[in-house]
């Protein structure tokens, strides 16, 4: 058994660069912590957390989650609108499996001391939200949201994600087997030498606490990391979110698939630059999306359905009116709802907007759409299981096929449960079977991808997005526009930090006009051109720079080297994003292609290979135009016996 080390056992002074445990849980979030209570005790678990713990999406999820808990509700009816919502890209199998085990998800996080709100118990008694452990799914106020054809959605006032995330910090932080880190980044996974696709053995991790390097060892590794909204200038993911888990998956043997599909949440609050979400709750009791010019509402003419059809409709129709209106929002309007209805419901959404100086029991609330989830991510089935063997993932990082092409509003919280309590009884098993092999011939010589204990998934329909794209049909014009663009300088090591800042910054506004709610082959390719031009000039920082270096001679890499490796990893992200939509020639679910607005006659699954896979392909000529945009890792601090693979621009 391993040993357990505390957050004390890896203080600064600690000689020790290594760190053992069962279970590695990469990310703190609804999916990291669902897995990480429902393992079972006897295994030692490590729980990273990239910052504090309640920086993570699921902690700001307000609306709630969804199951059929009704007694007029069915699962095969939850499916149905899924499947709708998903505009055939749902993985059917999938979709059922997780649907089906909503109703004891709820249950469970019941039990875990979630004070979701309860049903009114008399005439004229209104909700209420109380910390206790005896509830019932029975008990349960539901909601209604877009795309849901009855009340489904079990709810904590209108803070769900913030309710769930503590109740289940106080279980973890109680638990004598888990260990969470909080200010500890992954930054690669450790894979087998022989080959990356074998078995996942660890991450190479980043302790930002303590300035250093650690690699966690570990006998199977679970990717809860969240999503990519943090590559777009408005969005609702806290900063943390920037894909990275995606990326490392991919580098170590994992499929990708769907990350075109990115749903963008229709009403974001319109003030300066926020990111606080107006819950689609709010629709879903009566809220209606007007124009701020005329006042009259829009969606009844654009679907049947209203304010309340699925949010990739509702998000076009908000961005078409605000750009003919030229005001950058829309009126999101409750006010004909009782005020002490409203502020019972939504406290903390009334009080936030009211201490903005917004009454919306007396005036609309300015929304526009903002980049809110990521449909696709690393291949899974609906037990978390991937591509390498020892590696899971789940959550929003995860492409399980349940979303597709959009996602129906409160499925994820509902996923995360659901894949990591899967996760959870799955892990054992596969523990169990590698204790019964042996061990010369798992860590040397046989595959274990296949075997009978690790089956990877399967896809149907898939199509190949072939990478790198090297001749691109791009006008002059377009390849003008982009250097006219091009106004980032690098200018020595003095300003090696502000180089970096300003390519961030401007790979957010690229992605949000370029990659947004509706796209064109000529949008995306100058987003290519573009991204290629600031891979270009990390690459000159890189060289011109003593700062940044490939080969580090201390166990903890700068944090200029720290920073060169995040850009780069979402450069190249962004390539992945973007050379997916733009060979997707069609419009379904949140891709919209302006150019190609209507649906292909089959739905199929976008996929990207892993990279060892594109690497081999290049070496034998069966890919054109070349991987040269692969280089070394910039921060390497591979052990005997192991290898992790990072791919960088």
């Amino acid at each position: 058994m391993s040993a357990v080390f505390t957050a004390e056992l890896l203080g600064a002074n600690s000689p020790a660069a290594m760190v053992q445990t069962d279970v590695l849980i990469i990310g703190a979030g609804l999916a990291g912590l669902s897995t990480a209570l429902a393992l079972p005790k006897s295994l030692n678990i490590t729980v990273l957390s990239k910052a504090s713990l309640e920086v993570c999406s699921s902690h700001y999820a307000q609306g709630g989650i969804a199951a059929s808990l009704d007694k007029e509700d069915s699962v095969a009816d939850h499916i149905a609108d899924t499947l709708i919502a998903g505009a055939g890209l749902c993985e059917a199998d999938n979709t059922s499996s997780i649907l089906s085990a909503g109703q004891q998800a709820v249950q469970w996080l019941c039990e875990q001391g979630v004070p979701f709100t309860q049903i009114p118990q008399a005439d004229n008694a209104k909700p209420v939200t109380e910390l206790q452990t005896e509830l019932q799914t029975a008990d349960l106020h539901l909601t209604k949201e877009g795309g849901h054809g009855c009340r489904r959605v079990a709810h904590a006032d209108d803070a769900t994600g913030r309710h769930i995330m503590e109740a289940l910090t106080i279980k973890v932080k109680a638990a004598s087997n888990i260990n969470v880190l909080p200010f500890h980044e992954a930054l690669s996974l450790l894979t087998n030498s022989a080959n990356p696709n074998k078995q996942c053995q660890g991450a190479l991790v980043f302790d930002h606490t303590h300035q250093r390097q650690l690699t966690f060892h570990s006998r199977a590794v679970v990717l809860a990391s969240g999503g990519l909204g943090q590559l777009f200038k408005r969005a609702s993911a806290p900063n943390v979110c920037v894909g990275d888990g995606v990326m490392m998956a991919w580098q170590a043997g994992c499929r990708l698939a769907n990350l075109e599909f990115i749903q963008f949440h229709p009403t974001g609050l319109a003030l300066d630059d926020s990111s606080f979400l107006i819950s689609e709750a709010l629709r879903g009791e009566g809220g209606r999306l007007t124009c701020p010019q005329t006042g009259k509402r829009f969606m009844l003419e654009i679907d049947e359905r209203a304010e309340l059809a699925p949010r990739d409709i509702v998000a076009r129709a908000i961005a078409e009116q605000i750009n003919n209106n030229g005001l950058g929002y829309v009126n999101l309007d409750v006010s004909h709802l009782p005020a002490a209805f409203l502020q019972q419901h939504f406290p903390q959404i009334y009080q936030t907007l009211f201490n903005l100086g917004i009454d919306m029991t007396r005036e609309p609330i300015p929304v526009a759409p903002t980049a809110h989830y990521s449909c696709g991510g690393v291949v899974t089935d609906a037990n978390g299981v991937t591509d390498v063997a020892g590696l899971y993932a789940a959550g929003e990082v995860a492409y399980t096929g349940l979303h597709g092409a959009n996602r129906l509003a409160s499925n994820s919280l509902l996923e995360c449960v659901v894949v990591g309590r899967n996760i959870a009884t799955n892990l054992p098993h596969y523990l169990k079977a590698l204790e019964n092999l042996d061990t010369v011939a798992i860590y040397d010589h046989s595959n274990l991808s296949g075997t009978t204990i690790w089956t990877p998934p399967t896809l149907k329909d898939a199509q190949p997005v072939i990478l790198p794209l090297s001749n691109l049909p791009v006008s002059p014009s377009y390849e003008t526009k982009a250097n006219d663009n091009d106004n980032v300088n690098v200018n020595g090591n003095a300003n090696i930090e502000a180089d970096i800042s300003e390519i961030t910054a401007q790979l957010k506004i690229l992605m949000t006009n370029n990659m947004g709610i509706t796209r064109t082959a000529g949008q995306l390719a100058q987003a290519l051109i573009q991204i290629e031009s600031w891979r270009h000039q990390l690459r000159y920082l890189k060289s011109h720079s003593t700062n940044i270096s490939s080969e580090s001679k201390s166990d903890t890499p700068t944090l200029a080297n720290l920073r060169y490796f995040q850009l780069a990893r979402q450069l190249q992200l962004a390539t992945l994003v973007i050379q997916s939509a733009y060979q997707r020639y069609e419009s379904r679910g949140g891709h919209y292609r302006q150019d190609y607005p209507h649906l292909a006659s089959t739905p199929r699954t976008s996929v990207i290979a892993p990279l060892s896979k594109l690497i081999d392909d290049d070496k034998t000529g069966d890919k054109e135009g070349g991987i040269d945009w692969l280089v070394q890792p910039i921060i390497d601090n591979t052990e005997v016996g192991l290898t992790h693979t990072v791919a960088n621009v």
